[in-house]
């Protein structure tokens, strides 16, 4: 196990230096003066110079991607914010856990959710309640995240004022902007259970244990919850590394000061290096969570489990 984890991890270097190569490339290559967006229509042709200068604009593509890898790699240095001169480590550090607790609340609002849901429309296939939840799980899919968080501000803020439309610092201001984000994934994750729930209730082991007189809702928990988790917690997996970069829309509608917020107002003052070090952050976490998640397989299948040894 600690070998697949060491493997698991050198194999995160590739990842994240294709990652910052994809961005490093999409952002040098946008339209648009960083130099001119940040100093202003009055600025001279000598300030533009210097800024220029300052900032390593003037080399080449590949000479500049090179110093960026080499500074974050021998210094942990992800350059300057071209607008106030702060560390950019320091900038989205600062926001990170923001966004990692959004998420993080996304998903358990999505798994308490879809799980149960999904259990229930399982074993209640083609009832009138399995109809109704397969409809509100084709909408909750289908929605668009900033169009659900405007109309549960217009209607939990405004018209009922039963939570603030904006901030992320106590209960109260947490409910919107985790609801808007978790129920598009509770939606994947109750058809997730309910597909893989009825693949396992059908296997002659349930059945079995049916026989045997055992009571029905052990036969759920424990005999085919059981099996049916690993595509199940696969699934979590992605999501919330889904709904790290989806944070980005939910941010901007609560005005949350998170990553993705500072990302999007950097996306307008063409503050390229804030954007490379949110996206590399995201990445990074993205890339952790999906070596938890195999981790996790090993736990929930002693199949698996025999391979490490």
């Amino acid at each position: 196990m600690l070998r697949y984890i060491a493997r698991r991890l050198l194999l995160l270097i590739p990842v994240i230096l294709g990652v910052a190569l994809i961005t490093f490339t999409m952002l040098y290559f946008s339209p648009g003066d960083p130099a001119q967006m940040t100093l202003g229509e009055q600025a001279g042709a000598e300030q533009l110079e210097q800024f220029r200068e300052l900032h390593g604009l003037n080399d080449g593509f590949f000479v500049r991607f090179f110093n960026y890898v080499k500074n974050a790699v021998l210094h942990q240095d992800l350059g300057l914010s071209y607008r106030n001169r702060q560390s950019v480590f320091a900038e989205v550090a600062l926001r990170f856990p923001t966004t990692l607790k959004l998420a993080g609340l996304g998903v358990l609002v999505a798994v308490a959710m879809g799980i149960p849901i999904g259990i229930i429309s399982a074993t209640k296939q083609y009832s009138l309640f399995d109809s109704i939840s397969m409809i509100f799980a084709l909408v909750g899919v289908s929605m668009p995240n900033f169009w659900q968080g405007m109309l549960m501000i217009i209607f939990f803020s405004v018209y009922l004022g039963w939570f603030p439309p904006s901030g992320f610092t106590n209960f109260n201001q947490m409910v919107l902007p985790s609801l808007t984000i978790g129920t598009s994934t509770a939606a994947i994750i109750t058809r997730m259970t309910r597909s893989s729930m009825l693949e396992v209730i059908r296997q002659d082991y349930i059945r079995t244990a049916r026989a045997k007189g055992q009571k029905e809702s052990k036969v759920i928990t424990k005999h085919a919850l059981g099996n049916a988790m690993i595509p199940i917690v696969t699934v979590i997996g992605l999501q919330f590394g889904y709904l790290l970069g989806g944070a980005v829309l939910t941010e901007s509608i609560f005005a949350i000061p998170g990553v993705g917020r500072l990302m999007v107002d950097a996306i307008k003052m063409k503050d390229f290096p804030i954007v490379q070090g949110g996206v590399l952050f995201i990445a990074v976490t993205f890339s952790l969570v999906n070596l938890i998640v195999d981790i996790l397989y090993a736990f929930l299948d002693p199949r698996v489990r025999s391979q490490y040894r």
